[in-house]
């Protein structure tokens, strides 16, 4: 029993540092995109990196989703009691339907950025 609630624990680790990886990756192509029209001489060189942070973006995603949907089976106990815990289910809710959109967003307007 103690190895599995390690590695539930472990799962929201790297659920929440692929989280942080994306976000990064993303601001990253947005700066690298900002510098290489400012400074078209390097643009050759900064596109195949903005590529590479692309591809590590996705990557990424797919850790989130992988590991949230660990998450989804994991985290079943009333832990704050159960009016609190469908409160908090409902915000895990609107939540994630936020982070849909802004993957969704995101890629929309960086998927343009990196292959034009």
């Amino acid at each position: 029993m103690k190895v599995a609630k390690s590695l539930v624990i472990l799962n929201g680790f790297v659920h929440d540092f692929a989280a942080g990886i994306w976000l990064a990756a993303i601001a990253t192509i947005i700066l690298l995109h900002r510098t290489h029209v400012g400074h078209p001489e390097i643009t050759g060189v900064l596109n195949s990196i903005e590529h590479l942070f692309f591809w590590v973006s996705i990557a990424a995603m797919v850790l989130i989703m992988a590991t949230g949907a660990g998450r989804t089976f994991t985290y079943v106990e009333n832990w704050y009691g159960p009016d609190a815990e469908r409160v908090r289910r409902k915000m895990l809710i609107v939540k994630h339907v936020i982070l849909l959109a802004c993957f969704g967003t995101s890629y929309l307007f960086v998927y343009g950025i990196v292959f034009h």
